[in-house]
């Protein structure tokens, strides 16, 4: 550990040496960070405290680290280019239907913030609602919530009756330092429904891990890596996906490689960069065909409409976390900090009392069932009078997102 450290030290004001440049020759300016010599004091003082293959789970992380977002908003991410999946309950080839969800999936990973960051973590029974309007009239709402805190568990759904289409998942974060890095494993699942085609059952993917590389000496870089899973058990049909991690000397930032199958029999083959293109190879007929292209319609994204913070309720995320968003946004990092400390002291606060008096957090928009977190809701199966009933589950009698005026 002393070693690494004294690479820290002399590390903050060498970053960015010709050697690492080229090293880094391909990444985007975006998606690195470089620290000034006040935020690597800070990094140090962290870094003293830690062991190799620690748990991360209760350690403070400065704010200069955070995106001005809690982790409940930054899932809503998948929720961006629902085109991709609309309709897929129409085709009537099982195997368009599963790539239109492999789409739908990898079209999520390219909005991300600036820099090498991390999104708030949720505190228990924060929430955080949206509603999507879509240019047909349809729309879509979402809702997800801290079920737990130790272990950390964020439950969520997306619904869009009208579309056909429900997604339900949570997501179980566990991360880890490393040395030179942070490991993020990502646990959970993704469980996608065509309402409009139910014999299909649940389209389950699984997510890769995330890495924060550099800390302690180089350019601060943020990857994806190792593999996840797509399947649809009921027609059989699964894809192995693999997001690679760049070597220091050789490879490229971002790409992924993976096969789909039919059963025992390879269907086609995925590959790009989930920041720029990704393509599906035939391996029946050799043809490509573009999966997504985040450079061409990475901004096609979909607005969501969220309540104004000061009619939100108090646990929920942006109204919850808006002083450390405000003090985020202007770079004033003490006041960013109190902010912070704030919020975790109530729930530390919440903690003690709930323990004290032998109670039990309940969740209020989820329970377990079978091991899933499942919505305490069950969408109406009359598509007209759905969406109604959806948006009453969501915000009852708080004030509801006014609608899309353009």
């Amino acid at each position: 550990m002393n070693n690494l450290l004294n690479s820290f030290r002399g590390s903050v004001k060498q970053r960015g040496s010709p050697e690492e440049e080229k090293a880094l020759e391909d990444t985007n300016p975006d998606d690195t960070s470089i620290l000034d010599e006040n935020e690597g004091s800070i990094i140090l003082s962290l870094i003293s405290q830690l062991r190799v293959g620690m748990d991360l789970s209760r350690v403070t992380f400065p704010t200069f680290v955070l995106e001005p977002r809690s982790m409940l908003e930054r899932i809503t991410d998948f929720m961006s280019h629902p085109d991709l999946i609309f309709g897929a309950e129409t085709c009537e080839d099982p195997e368009e239907r599963f790539m239109r969800v492999l789409q739908y999936y990898l079209a999520g990973w390219h909005i991300k913030p600036k820099g090498v960051k991390k999104p708030y973590n949720p505190v228990l029974g924060e929430f955080f609602r949206c509603r999507y309007d879509y240019p047909d009239g349809t729309r879509g709402y979402y809702v997800a919530e801290q079920v737990s805190h130790h272990p950390p568990i964020s439950a969520f759904y997306y619904v869009s009756p009208e579309n056909r289409l429900s997604i339900l998942g949570e997501l179980r974060p566990k991360s880890k330092f490393l040395g030179n890095s942070v490991s993020t494993n990502m646990e959970g699942e993704n469980r996608i429904s065509l309402l409009g085609r139910p014999d299909d059952g649940e389209y389950v993917i699984t997510m890769p891990n995330m890495y924060a590389r550099g800390i302690l000496f180089g350019k601060m870089v943020q990857e994806l890596g190792d593999s996840c899973t797509a399947k649809n058990e009921k027609n059989g049909y699964s894809c192995d996906l693999e997001f690679k991690t760049k070597g220091f000397f050789s490879g490229t930032y971002n790409a992924i490689a993976g096969k789909i199958r039919h059963n025992s029999t390879d269907v086609g083959e995925v590959s790009g960069r989930w920041s720029h293109t990704m393509e599906f190879k035939s391996a029946k007929t050799g043809q490509k065909r573009v999966l997504f292209d985040a450079v061409k319609d990475g901004k096609n994204v979909v607005v969501k409409q969220v309540t104004p913070e000061d009619e939100q309720e108090p646990n929920e995320s942006r109204r919850l976390w808006v002083d450390l968003t405000r003090a985020i946004i202007a770079k004033d990092m003490d006041a960013a900090t109190d902010a912070k400390s704030k919020v975790e002291d109530a729930q530390r606060e919440h903690a003690r009392k709930l323990e004290e008096s032998g109670g039990k957090h309940a969740p209020r928009f989820f329970e377990l069932r079978d091991g899933h977190w499942v919505p305490k809701f069950t969408v109406p199966s009359d598509i007209e009078t759905a969406p109604a009933a959806v948006q009453e589950w969501i915000w009852g009698s708080s004030p509801a997102p006014p609608p899309t005026t353009s």
